[in-house]
This record gives C-alpha cells, sequence and structure tokens, in this order.
C-alpha cells in the first residue's frame, strides 16, 4: 500500500521539481529567493511518518543533486535532504500540536529550511565548495528564510490538502 502510494505522489514531486527549475530559479531575488521543493519536502515530511519522510526527502534531494543550480557534488542534497526529512518528521510527526496548527507547520518548516541550508553550506565547506564571504553567507540565509517565511503559508493548503489526498487513510485509492 505505501509503494502504492509513494507512486501516486512521484508525478507531484516531478511537476514541482520542474516548476522549480523552469519558473522559479528564474527569478533573481534580493536574498537568495528561495526553493519551492525545499519547502514542499518540508512540509510533506511534518506531515508524514518518518519512513515516508526520509524516502521523500532521498527522492527530493536527488532531485535537486539533478538541478543545474547545484553547486556541490553530487549526493550532498541527498544526504541531508534525507537526514532533514527523517529528522522533521521524527520531532513533528505524532505531535497533535503540530499537525494540527497551521502556524507549527510553517514554525517547523521555516526553521528546517535554515537549518538544511546552514548544513548545505558547512558540508559544502568541508568538501572543499567555495561560497564567499560570510557576510554574503548570512545575507543569502536570512534572506531564504524571510522567503520561506513568505511563501509557506500560501503553499501550506495545496500542499497539505495533496498530502492528505494520497496518505490520508479515510480516503480510499
Amino acid at each position: 500500500m505505501l509503494t502504492r502510494r509513494l507512486s501516486i505522489a512521484t508525478p507531484i514531486f516531478l511537476i514541482i521539481y520542474v516548476i522549480q527549475e523552469a519558473v522559479i530559479s528564474q527569478f533573481r531575488l534580493p536574498g537568495g529567493g528561495f526553493s519551492i521543493l525545499v519547502i514542499f519536502t518540508l512540509t510533506w515530511a511534518v506531515l508524514s511518518e518518518t519512513e515516508v519522510a526520509a524516502v521523500v526527502g532521498f527522492a527530493a534531494g536527488f532531485l535537486m543533486d539533478l538541478s543545474q543550480t547545484a553547486a556541490g557534488p553530487f549526493g550532498q542534497w541527498t544526504l541531508i535532504m534525507l537526514l532533514a526529512g527523517y529528522a522533521i518528521s521524527y520531532v513533528g510527526y505524532g505531535d497533535d500540536h503540530v499537525q494540527g496548527n497551521a502556524i507549527g507547520i510553517i514554525f517547523f518548516v521555516v526553521i528546517a529550511n535554515l537549518l538544511v541550508e546552514i548544513a548545505y553550506v558547512a558540508s559544502g565547506a568541508l568538501l572543499g565548495v567555495s561560497s564567499g564571504s560570510l557576510i554574503q553567507i548570512l545575507i543569502t540565509l536570512f534572506g531564504m528564510s524571510i522567503w520561506a517565511l513568505l511563501i509557506s503559508p500560501i503553499l501550506l493548503p495545496i500542499f497539505s490538502r495533496l498530502h492528505a489526498i494520497i496518505f490520508d487513510s479515510r480516503l480510499s485509492l
């Protein structure tokens, strides 16, 4: 049953990836912009069980590694998103105060987005990827967090509805 639901969710992830690569990455937003794929994955992970969140994190990280905007070595995003998906699901799943509250989900997504970006910069530094000056990194981290804070409330109803359609046990597929 889980395999069937994940196979239904796969086209949704591919559509989000195409939207990210074809539309969102073309905008030159101040402060670094945002990644709709990261926001989608982290929202999906908050709403899912840990196993599903880990698979979703792996898939999203793999897609992010395939992106032409990825500056790091192949597999860096995969590892970070796998760990982030599992961790955010582990912390957030089962806590009805988080899942029943849109502000809690948005808080988790924005904080996790910031931590994912910090982990990407830190692991990139360990792997020898040049990332710019400390001021540039801080401005980008702050800007991406602000963008995630602005975009997450707009996209949360859409993402949670998609998750409910696929994974809600009360609905038959």
